[in-house]
């Protein structure tokens, strides 16, 4: 507890190397809240602001906090083969609404290795032809890679966009033994 007797939002954060690029990960006492793609300087200072501003605290770097270690273990674990599945405590509090409910169902119901359309999505959390806003929620995915928005295609076979590049997606497919490995 603060000095006012309110429980303190405590924010920490690394920066962990994956085959991808840096990601940046974040964390409460709730769980994982928070991973950022190609978290260079410019993108991590601009994640960590918009980090403070949503949870009214400042973030904290803190690589070897305990609230970050399993995090650290299980990314690293899934960029080296050796994770599938993230068993990770999530804070869900940067999404609410209709698109946690969809990030949900992606966590839960999209396994690795394989792919949903964005209407076959839809229509898993009961709102057949929402695609659309299924592709807005995969945007605001506040938690890519351990929540697979990577894993979400265009019905017609399609790649579909995505926040951290295309690129990214394709090498996360790769990784998956769903694309092949880019040849350069």
């Amino acid at each position: 507890m603060d000095s006012h007797g309110q429980y303190e939002q405590r924010v920490v954060w690394t920066v962990v190397g994956t085959d991808i690029g840096p990601l940046l990960l974040a964390a409460t006492p709730d769980g994982l809240v928070n991973v950022v793609f190609h978290a260079t300087d410019a993108t991590r200072d601009r994640a960590l602001e918009r980090l403070a501003a949503r949870l009214g605290t400042e973030p904290v770097e803190a690589p070897g906090s305990p609230l970050l270690a399993e995090a650290i273990r299980q990314v690293e674990a899934y960029f080296a083969g050796r994770r599938r599945d993230f068993e990770l405590t999530l804070d869900w509090s940067l999404i609410s609404g209709f698109n946690r409910q969809v990030l949900r169902e992606l966590a839960s119901g999209v396994p690795y290795g394989s792919v949903v359309g964005y209407g076959d999505l839809a229509g898993r959390v009961g709102q057949p032809g929402a695609a659309q806003a299924v592709g807005m929620a995969m945007g605001a995915n506040p938690l890519p890679v351990v929540v697979p928005c990577h894993r979400v295609v265009e019905s017609d076979g399609g790649i579909g966009g995505f926040g951290g590049g295309v690129d990214t997606k394709r090498r996360l497919l790769a990784l998956e033994g769903v694309l092949p490995e880019p040849l350069f």
